[in-house]
């Protein structure tokens, strides 16, 4: 095991690709679009708690794959702007309780959206 590293970091998806700086997150929230606001707030409002995409969807009345949507629209501000960095975490259908991709975020992640929504 990496120095360091949690046992957790190795059961998430690319756990290096998680922010973990408060101003980072901020600056993530203010730069990306109005959906991605609105699924970080989602995930906010829940943290240490991964779901699965359409359980996530069917908390914000979202249809099914408007997360796949989202993230895609994302993808180039996260590669371009904070070197691939994310503001939640995933793990993949290998290390999930439901066998599906599951989102979540960290309490620390959760409470720098709350600030930086308040902003």
């Amino acid at each position: 095991m990496e120095r360091g590293a949690s046992t957790a970091d190795f059961t998430q998806h690319a756990p290096q690709h998680a922010m973990n700086d408060a101003g980072e997150i901020a600056a993530f929230h203010d730069r990306c679009s109005d959906l991605m606001r609105e699924l970080l707030d989602a995930l906010a409002q829940a943290p240490d708690r991964p779901r699965t995409f359409p359980a996530i969807e069917d908390a914000l009345g979202w249809p099914r794959r408007r997360i796949a949507s989202v993230l895609g629209g994302v993808s180039h501000l996260r590669h371009t702007e904070f070197a691939g960095r994310r503001p939640y975490r995933f793990h993949d259908e290998h290390h999930s309780s439901s066998g599906r991709w599951e989102m979540w975020m960290d309490a620390a992640q959760a409470r720098a959206v709350r600030a930086a929504r308040q902003d």
